[in-house]
Order: C-alpha cells, then sequence, then structure tokens
C-alpha cells in the first residue's frame, strides 16, 4: 500500500488546474528539484490516481451544439456489458455510467442538432438489442465543471486492485 503525502496532493492540485504547466514550475512552487517532480507524477501515473492529462475540446467549436443525458434501460440488467460495446461504436458519446435508480445505464452525448440526436437515440441507441427505453435530458448550459476535491482529504492510502489499478481508500472503514 503506497500513500499519497502533502506533496503528492500539492503537485496534483496544481497540475490538474493547468496540465501544460512546466515540472520546473511546478518544482519552484512546490519547493523541491524537477526530477522530484518527475519521478513523483510518473509515481502517480503509475498507480493509477492521474489517469489523463491533455487538451479538452469544446464540442460547439466542432459544430456540436447538443449535449444530452440519456437514460437507457434495459430488458436484463445482464445485458449490459454487450450493450456498452455496441454504445462505443457511437462515436457522439462521450461517457456510459452503470447507474442505480430508474434507469440501468446513464450516456453522455453530443449532438450537431435535433435531426441527428433523433437519429442517434431512434436509430442508434434504441435500436441496440436488449436496449428497453430511453429517457432523453438535454443540457441547456454547463455550469460547473472541475475536478474533485485533493488537499481538503486529510490521508489517503493506494491499494492496488486486480489489472494494474490502483484504489484510494480515504479512511480504515473501507
Amino acid at each position: 500500500m503506497e500513500k499519497i503525502d502533502k506533496l503528492d496532493k500539492q503537485i496534483m492540485e496544481i497540475i490538474s488546474n493547468n496540465a501544460r504547466i512546466p515540472f520546473k514550475d511546478v518544482a519552484a512552487v512546490c519547493g523541491v528539484s524537477r526530477a522530484a517532480i518527475h519521478q513523483r507524477v510518473q509515481r502517480l501515473i503509475d498507480m493509477n490516481v492521474i489517469t489523463g492529462s491533455g487538451y479538452h475540446i469544446s464540442p460547439k467549436s466542432l459544430g456540436y451544439k447538443t449535449c444530452t443525458y440519456v437514460g437507457i434501460r434495459l430488458e436484463k440488467g445482464s445485458m449490459y456489458a454487450r450493450v456498452v460495446d455496441e454504445l462505443k461504436l457511437i462515436p457522439e458519446i462521450v461517457e456510459c455510467h452503470y447507474t442505480t435508480g430508474p434507469y440501468t445505464m446513464l450516456v453522455k452525448l453530443y449532438a450537431r442538432d435535433n435531426e441527428q440526436l433523433m437519429d442517434l437515440l431512434n436509430r442508434k441507441i434504441q435500436g441496440i438489442h436488449g436496449v428497453d427505453s430511453t429517457e432523453t435530458l438535454i443540457s441547456l448550459d454547463q455550469s460547473i465543471k472541475k475536478q474533485v476535491p485533493i488537499n481538503n482529504i486529510e490521508e489517503v492510502d493506494v491499494r492496488p486492485q486486480k489489472g494494474g489499478k490502483a484504489k484510494i481508500i480515504l479512511g480504515e472503514d473501507e
């Protein structure tokens, strides 16, 4: 079990706000060497605490004007994995979550317009064997988009999981 310490959290806070910040600048803020920052970031990547970095592209700038959440009910929960494989083939779907509540899954997708949205819903999503019904919620505006809080966590242990994944434990209760 590896610990995420105060320096790790400070590094994650800085790079989560600006993934393009040079390691030398992170090192200056943290008061350590650039090599130490590089080693810490690589360790956090290896532990799957940091799972990605890169640029965020505005869907609207590419002509995707409609952000939509679609609640999907399946005929049987056991069809989930097969339906997910089919949903992965639809490029406009950017997220898929297995959920509790009224839907088996919830997907987020972007469409250029209502005509494309109708095609995605009626022909592609509802055309998947096992999809029983859908409910569509159109996002009018995104008011908040941020990372989870990093520095207000007291102590974090990272335990390796099957498949090379890491699990973050926020206390000994779990």
